[in-house]
């Protein structure tokens, strides 16, 4: 009946944080949970494989340190909007990554990184389309996402 308890309950809990405790909200939380359960289950997704889940935290730490970063560097380009131009623009950048939960969180790192969205994963080349705000040198934003963010994903996910 439940094919992600977990899933199931989690999404119960936030139901009723959200809506409050009553037992009609209740009782529709736990349909919508358990009908997201069987969507999950229908999604069939691929089992997730920490090799190295103590890298964790690096990983985190430098996600957490480039998005502050970014923010200040985003928020220096708006504020300096008059003075210098920024240079939008897209990079297509070609990944060894093919798990579905790696790829899933490079997706999120890049997205909640401002600046940066990604955009499209082309799964014929395994390539992905970014979109960057200030494109100053392309290489350099390569090099972040290959040596930084890539290789690491691999190791702790391969």
């Amino acid at each position: 009946m439940l094919p992600y308890p977990i899933l199931a309950t989690c999404l119960l809990i936030m139901w009723l944080l959200l809506n409050g405790f009553t037992l009609g909200h209740f009782i529709l939380g736990l349909i919508v949970a358990v009908f997201a359960g069987w969507a999950m289950a229908s999604l069939q997704p691929e089992p997730i494989r920490l090799k190295k889940w103590y890298l964790l935290p690096k990983l985190f730490g430098l996600v957490f340190r480039d998005i502050v970063k970014s923010n200040i560097d985003v928020a220096w380009i708006i504020l300096r909007s008059g003075k210098r131009r920024h240079n939008p623009g897209f990079i297509t950048v070609h990944l060894e990554l093919r798990s579905q939960f790696a790829l899933a969180v490079l997706a999120v790192i890049l997205t909640s990184t401002p600046g940066s969205a990604w955009l499209e994963y082309d799964s014929n080349d395994h390539s992905v389309l970014l979109h960057v705000l200030d494109i100053q040198n392309e290489a350099v934003w390569r090099d972040t996402i290959k040596n930084r963010y890539e290789a690491l994903l691999l190791e702790i996910f391969a």
